[in-house]
């Protein structure tokens, strides 16, 4: 009989310490939980890289086509402001409203004196 206690004491322990290392320990159900998260933030780190590639797979792939002297021409006009000869470069400025008059009882406007 004391044999038997004694070997169901040594099982309870054996299963608790098992039990602990399953939920606490190095590699446990926390440890799961994290590298659980890292890889979803990772999944969506990488989708929105994926569509950045896919983006610029598709402007290469414009640039190289047989029409792709009109993409290069459309970038060298946005992107670098060139002009063809013979073009006239007509830049557009739209004037900033003027702000309205300061009166003696408004506050003095930041960084003024």
């Amino acid at each position: 009989m004391r044999m038997l206690r004694i070997t169901a004491l040594v099982l309870i322990a054996l299963l608790a310490w098992l039990q602990y290392r399953l939920w606490f320990g190095h590699g446990g159900a926390g440890d799961v939980r994290v590298l659980s998260q890292q890889v979803h933030g990772q999944e969506r780190d990488n989708e929105g890289l994926k569509q950045r590639n896919d983006a610029l797979a598709a402007e290469v792939a414009e640039l190289k086509s047989e029409d792709g002297g009109a993409a290069v021409e459309e970038r060298a006009r946005s992107e670098l402001g060139m002009i063809k000869p013979g073009e006239t470069f007509y830049r557009v400025v739209e004037t900033q409203p003027a702000p309205p008059p300061a009166t003696p009882d408004a506050p003095a406007p930041e960084g003024g004196q």
